[in-house]
């Protein structure tokens, strides 16, 4: 596994501006040697990306984007012109001629796409076992889920392949792998109203990389921090070595200056069923032959009345004032996850209710973000004789710089 470069994302970039088509053959070069490793990637296109960098080469100096030159690999569950787009399974391979907006504006401030990285199909499941195609592999616990369903984007990032890697979250998706990888997982603030959990973000190796990829500044200022351990949804136990890193990182803010204290559980078990509900309800639309998950969550789904569908988004939609209410801190801290990360085919073995009920479980806390539409991110913490714990931090009342500036304090 590679380690970070200790100069900035930002630096680095700057300083390779004058030999792009140099810094791509070294990137192309580690991605197919060493990605058989892991199965990070669904597709690479050396061509594509070499085409690319001509181009970039041609841009006057004074009209670069903000991001000129960074080899970002996308997510696969996202089109981009040129790639073909899996979705998670090689029964719903498609080879699009267009680019996702949201791709394209990345495209637009000058990055490199070099291919695209493995997703679970259709992004639906907390662990990266695409249809027909190898699962993911983790760089950090070797025989283990690299978690999902970014679980692609994070094992690039943790081996090395790139420093850093379009991700997606709906449900924990971004910072779920970022904790089982040992890598930096950031959800940005989202519109969640309607029912709409997921955001589009990154999977780096720091928090300043983070920062500097979605183009804010941190800030650290003393803020209110609310603690807790004790499982959010899924009624399951919590590994000891989480709850003392949580205790640990606790006391070092607290030290640094902020209000640190414990909070409880702020609801029952009505708003994760309302989360349930929704996912089960989106799931309708998805087309086609499936894996037993998404089969189950597709009937499920169906079997919904519209009234309580309309109830499932109403009651998603009332999280957030129900956490303002109950909670008076900006960030809450916890673990990422509730326990290290089990072996490839831990969750899938499962019949499809408790597959979904381990998997929650496991990923207790980072749902609460996708409801309220708060920013959230998952960091690595030194533990010793075992790799980094996944310590989560999400935006209650902080803002987005505010809550990286407090994350970046546990992890620079």
């Amino acid at each position: 596994m590679v380690n970070g470069s200790v100069i900035p994302l930002e630096d680095r970039l700057r300083a390779g501006f004058g030999h792009l088509g140099d810094t791509l053959d070294e990137y192309l070069t580690r991605i197919c040697s060493e990605d058989s490793v892991v199965h990070s990637f669904a597709s690479v296109d050396p061509e594509l990306a070499r085409r690319r960098v001509r181009y970039l080469e041609s841009v006057p100096a004074d009209r670069r984007g903000r991001l000129h030159g960074l080899v970002l690999p996308i997510k696969d569950l996202m089109p981009v012109a040129g790639f073909p787009c899996s979705y998670g399974s090689v029964t719903r391979t498609e080879q699009h001629v267009g680019t996702d907006p949201w791709a394209a504006q990345l495209l637009r401030k000058g990055v490199i796409i070099p291919g695209k990285t493995q997703t679970s199909e259709m992004g639906m499941t907390a662990y990266c076992e695409p249809v027909g195609m190898p699962a993911v592999a983790n760089p950090l616990w070797p025989g283990r889920t690299p978690g999902g369903s970014s679980g692609g984007a994070a094992a690039a990032v943790a081996l090395g392949l790139v420093d850093v890697a379009h991700a997606s979250d709906g449900g924990g998706s971004i910072r779920v792998p970022a904790a089982a990888t040992g890598t930096v997982g950031v959800k940005p603030p989202h519109n969640s109203s309607g029912g709409s959990p997921t955001a589009q973000g990154f999977i780096t190796r720091s928090v300043g990389d983070a920062a500097f990829v979605f183009g804010v500044s941190t800030v650290r200022r003393p803020l209110r921090i609310g603690v807790l351990v004790e499982p959010l949804h899924g009624g399951g136990s919590v590994s000891p070595v989480m709850v003392s890193t949580v205790c640990t990182v606790a006391d070092r803010l607290s030290d640094l200056g902020h209000r640190v204290r414990e909070v409880s559980r702020p609801y029952g078990e009505r708003p994760f069923a309302a989360f349930a509900d929704v996912l089960a309800s989106r799931s309708v639309h998805i087309p086609g032959p499936a894996s037993d998950i998404i089969e189950w969550l597709r009937e499920r789904g169906a079997a919904l009345s519209e009234s309580r569908r309309a109830e499932a988004v109403a009651d998603f939609d009332a999280v957030l004032g129900m956490i303002l209410s109950a909670w008076d801190i900006d960030v809450l801290l916890s673990p990422t996850l509730a326990f290290d990360p089990p072996e490839i085919g831990h969750f899938s073995r499962l019949e499809p209710p408790e597959d979904f009920a381990e998997q929650t479980r496991w990923t207790p806390w980072a749902t609460l973000f996708n409801m309220t539409g708060g920013a959230a991110v998952s960091v690595p913490v030194a533990a010793a004789g075992r790799p980094p714990v996944g310590v989560h931090l999400g935006s209650v009342r902080a803002s987005f710089g505010e809550l990286l500036g407090v994350a970046s304090q546990v992890h620079p």
